[in-house]
Order: structure tokens, then sequence, then C-alpha cells
């Protein structure tokens, strides 16, 4: 078989040929190759978007896709990260995540899942009614941090649960901490059963060897990419990868037809396809830069007084993370008595600078490929600013944070029963005890607090109401002040 030509971008190449064509379409979309666009929009966004914007197939590839378009670039990306499948989706990560347990577990059916999971696998839970067996995360106590699951920690679960279909395991977390995937894929190899690894954060580690290993590598089943986040694609463009015989390719295509757009952006697809090419070309030049501009960075903000940036120190070691990725660049402002939220919002007002995962003690700047000096050197120039500025913002509002053995709660129903089942509202300070009907979520990074089904505790509910009266942003509870939540009714406990 010949090696597979890195050079070409199949989607990128087909949408050139359609303009060079000048094909003319009687079909979707309507703004008609931009023609339509409002005049205002063309004027924000150009006419580059919508010139991108044709049908996937009798369009980009003819009626019947007999140009394999599509195809020949999820092969093209298989081979850069070594899967044996990959797949394309325009609906993100949420959607990848969804069709991977979706295919390896059904109703009423088990799957052993980090309690750091992100909301899109509790959707996931609500929506198939697979029951989880949470597994808890190793939790760093001082610096309130979850990190992933460890390997005997997913026996232990297997061995009270063998019935357990899969597992599911998030690496790397928002933060950068990464598990032991290929410890945690021999227990689920050792009973035939499949791993799936959230690896939203994860797109740019098998392009590097100084990056921690990635799920295909580690011998994980599925493993589930947002390219967006760390690497060049649009947001939304998200890959599933597959390999082995655990899960059946066509079961995984299945699955995911089932949740996906029948009418996907050809521009995501196109986003994918050439971030792809980048990184098979290009990608151990531009992520080597990225990691010493890391290192930099990182060695400069620990010179500010007052913040310090967590390493590899702050995260690995016993009970904590295995690994670690320096490219998020969480940086801990506590020293400063001030909030994360307090500091994203005055960089973000007063630096139009955007900090990404914020919480009550940290926010981070995360370094890509795309940065070089003059944003770094923006970065720390705003930073050094907001520890001039902090005594005036001070003192931070207090987050009560609960201790480990605080923070988890009983699943007394299953995520989808609670749900969709009978409810009510009621005073938050009146919830204690009583089972959730909702999900709430500190976002970002996006991990829920409550879980549909999970009765309630005082010190989950006070860390969420603390942390509202703190900034804390809960963007998918059903009473934005957080004055009541829904619980299910009485009478369906």
């Amino acid at each position: 078989m010949a090696p597979a030509d890195h050079t070409s971008a199949p989607v990128l190449e087909a949408l050139a040929d359609y303009h060079r064509q000048g094909r003319l379409t009687f079909a979707p979309p309507g703004h008609k190759q931009a023609r339509g666009a409002d005049p205002a929009v063309r004027e924000v966004l150009g006419d580059a978007v919508f010139l991108g914007d044709v049908l996937a197939s009798g369009g980009l590839d003819d009626r019947l896709t007999r140009g394999r378009v599509l195809e020949r670039a999820q092969e093209l990306m298989a081979d850069a990260v070594h899967a044996e499948h990959t797949f394309f989706t325009t609906c993100g990560t949420s959607l990848s995540v969804k069709a991977a347990m979706l295919a390896v577990a059904g109703p009423h059916e088990k799957l052993l899942i980090g309690r750091d999971a992100h909301k899109s696998v509790v959707a996931g839970l609500i929506l198939s009614g697979i029951e989880p067996v949470w597994l808890e995360p190793r939790w760093d106590a001082e610096r309130r941090l979850a990190h992933p699951p460890s390997a005997p920690e997913f026996e232990e679960a297997f061995e009270a649960h063998p019935d357990a279909k899969g597992a599911l395991i998030t690496s790397p977390t928002p933060y950068g901490s990464c598990a032991d995937l290929g410890a945690v894929a021999e227990v689920c190899h050792r009973r035939s059963v499949p791993l799936i690894v959230d690896e939203a954060w994860g797109a740019h580690l098998p392009f590097h060897p100084e990056l921690p290993s990635w799920a295909m590598d580690a011998g994980a089943d599925i493993c589930v990419t947002s390219i967006h986040k760390m690497g060049s694609g649009l947001e939304q463009g998200s890959v599933f990868h597959l390999q082995g015989d655990l899960v059946p390719a066509e079961l995984l295509r299945m699955r995911a037809d089932l949740l996906g757009t029948t009418s996907p952006s050809v521009l995501l697809f196109a986003g994918l396809d050439g971030w792809r090419r980048q990184m098979a070309l290009h990608g151990k030049e531009l992520l080597g830069a990225a990691l010493d501009l890391a290192a930099e960075t990182r060695h400069a903000i620990e010179e500010i007084d007052g913040l310090h940036v967590n390493d590899r120190g702050d995260f690995c070691g016993a009970g904590l993370a295995d690994d670690f990725d320096p490219l998020p660049g969480v940086i801990d402002v506590s020293a400063l008595g001030i909030t994360g939220y307090q500091a994203a919002d005055w960089l973000r007002e007063h630096r139009a600078i955007d900090a990404h995962l914020t919480d009550h003690r940290r926010i981070g700047a995360q370094i890509t490929h795309a940065d070089d000096r003059e944003t770094v050197g923006q970065l720390l120039a705003a930073l050094k600013d907001l520890v001039r500025v902090a005594p005036e913002l001070r003192p931070g509002p207090r987050v009560e944070v609960p201790l480990p053995d605080e923070l988890r709660m009983e699943q007394a129903r299953l995520p989808r029963d609670a749900f969709f089942g009978p409810a009510e509202n009621v005073p938050v300070t009146e919830a204690a005890g009583r089972v959730a009907a909702e999900m709430i979520t500190p976002y970002p990074p996006g991990i829920p607090a409550i879980l549909p089904g999970e009765r309630l505790t005082e010190p989950v509910l006070r860390y969420l109401r603390t942390g509202k009266d703190a900034g804390m942003n809960l963007p998918d509870a059903t009473d934005g002040d957080l004055e009541s939540i829904r619980v299910v009714t009485r009478d369906a406990e």
C-alpha cells in the first residue's frame, strides 16, 4: 500500500475546484455564494465565509459522493494520528462523545466514567439511559482540583461491576493533567471491553514527542478530539478515531449518524482537513516552537510577584496526575487576594485579553502554535498590570469549595429518569436532601457540579451559591440567579 500523501487536502482541493468550474447552484444554501447575503453581514464576515459554504454532496462532491472527498480526508487524518478509522463531525466533540458512548453501551447498561467528565457526557447519559458507574477523580485537596482517575481505580470498579460494557476517561483535562491511558486501556482489554477517551483538549498530542502520549498510541479504542481547542480548526470541528475490533466501525458510524446533522458545514470540514495537513507536514516544528515559547512564558510569569503557573510538580505525583501538558498555562492568582473570575474580568475589560478557564483561584492562558513573542508579550504586560491593581480589587469574594469527601453526592436515580421525570422547583435553601432534576455546571471548563439524579448536599449547594456570588458562570441552571433549583418530586424519588 502506497504511503499517504499528506501534501494533499481533499476538501480544500475540491472546494477550489468547485470555484474554478464556476458552478451555479439551484440548491441550498440560499445565499448562493454570498450573492444573497445581507451586505452588512458580508462586510463583517467577508465573502470567503459564504464562498466556502457549499453542500457537502451535490456541491463539494457529486450527488452520490463518487469523488470520495470526505472519505479521503478522513483516511488521511487517520493515517496522521495512527488510527484505523477517523470520522469528521461538524457538531463538536459534544456530539462525538455521545456517539462513542452509544456505540459501547445502551439503555440500562453500565459504563465506568470518571466523575470529572464534561457536561456533554452527562447529556449522553440523559439521552441514552446508560447507567453511570462513577469513578472518583484524584483530588488535590490543597489546590481543590481534580485529576483523572487512575488505572487501579478502574480495576476496582470493574471488579465491583463486572457487567460494565466499557469505560470513559477524560485526558487531558482542561487544566492539562493526564492519565496513564496505556494502563487504563490494559485494564479494559483484559476484560475485552473498550476504552473511550475524551481527548477534547489533546488534538496536538500526536504531533510532538515531548507531549503526553495520546489515546490511539496508548491503545484506547475510541478517542474524541476537538480540533478547535488546541488546533487550527474552526469552532465545532471535531473528529473521533477508532482502532481495534471491540467496536465495529459501521456501528460507530451508525450511532454518529443518529445524532449528527444532515447539513454538515464544508467550512468546518475544510478546517479539519487543513489542520491535518499542517500538522502532518509541520507539526513537530510548530509545536516544538510552541513548547519553547510556553516554557519561556511560564518562567516569565513565575517572576511576577503574586502569580504562580501550575507545573508538573504541582499536578503530578503520588495520588495526582500521571502526566502533564504545559500548553494550557494555568495561572494561580490566589496570592493576590483575588479570584480567577475577577482576574479574567479585569484582563478582558482593561487590557482586551481573553483568558480561557476560570475558577475560584486560577485562570488559563493557553499557548498554541499560533502564538509568538508579541502575543505573549502582551499577556505578560497585562498580567503585570493586574498585579499592580490587585489591591484595588481585594478582597476577592470567598468561594466555599468543598473538601473531596464533601464534593461527591449519591446517584439516587438514573440521570435520564431524574431529568425527564416529575419535577418541581424549590428554594435552593431547602434543596439539601432532594434529588436533582437538572444539571448545573460551572463553565468553563464545563464539568457539572450537580447531575440529574444526585441527592443534593449543603456543601455543594453552598459552593454554587458562593461561586455564583463571586462571578461563577452557571449557564445551564434553570434559575439563572440560583435562588431555586429543579428537583424530583417527593413521590417520584
